[in-house]
């Protein structure tokens, strides 16, 4: 890659099951919750770190599942250390880890990485799944989370109009996401990642992709 001038900032892995077809369905089987799918992650994962390690990654992004906001839960403390057991996993071989936001509100996340309390484990920051998820404003979030960030994702959205549904992603610039506040609170953390364009929906990726990069030269530099 390096030849061409291609640098691999970070990657990201899936988990088995997972099915985005509706929330419900998501929080169903999303990550690293569901007991069914445990001992087949768990197998993955440990290839993955390896590959990981192989190509020279620091960082891997994934969604850790829908994090309960109670502690009582059981299902808080089985997520805890399981997560905790992946992260040692990365970290023995010089790998950051970063959750994908959106699943649960910035305050529920905030909570569970003060109880892991693991250096290695941050935040791959995405305004756009905040407004997806229905869970809270994007520039409040940012600032719940800035302490944990670890890479940040230019992507936008809106908001749905039913409850209980998945909002709409749009090109970025033409969504809910307020961008200049986004990075006017990106500067002001000391954030030292990097921003990672995604686009998963639409007709037109490559040209949205041109889309965000500009917008984000127009405001960040």
């Amino acid at each position: 890659f390096s030849k061409h001038g291609i640098q691999i900032v970070s990657g990201m892995f899936g988990t088995v099951g997972e099915d985005y077809s509706t929330l419900e369905s998501i929080r169903r089987t999303g990550g690293l919750v569901p007991d069914a799918t445990w001992d087949e992650n768990w197998r993955n994962i440990q290839a993955i770190a390896g590959l990981a390690q192989g190509l020279g990654l620091r960082l891997v992004t994934f969604h850790a599942g829908f994090l309960p906001h109670d502690e009582r839960d059981p299902d808080f403390v089985k997520l805890l250390a399981r997560i905790r057991t992946v992260a040692d996993l990365f970290a023995a071989k010089g790998i950051d880890l970063g959750f994908e936001t959106g699943q649960e509100t910035a305050a529920t996340l905030r909570a569970f990485l003060q109880k892991l309390a693991q250096p290695t484990v941050g935040v791959n920051f995405d305004p756009a799944n905040m407004i997806l998820y229905d869970k809270g404003n994007p520039i409040d979030a940012l600032k719940v989370l800035s302490p944990w960030l670890k890479q940040c994702h230019i992507k936008d959205a809106n908001r749905t109009q039913t409850p209980g549904t998945w909002g709409e992603e749009v090109p970025a610039g033409t969504g809910q996401v307020d961008w200049p506040t986004f990075f006017r609170v990106l500067l002001g953390s000391q954030f030292k990642g990097y921003l990672a364009i995604e686009r998963e929906a639409g007709t037109q990726r490559i040209q949205d992709i041109a889309t965000a990069k500009k917008l984000v030269e127009s405001i960040a530099l």
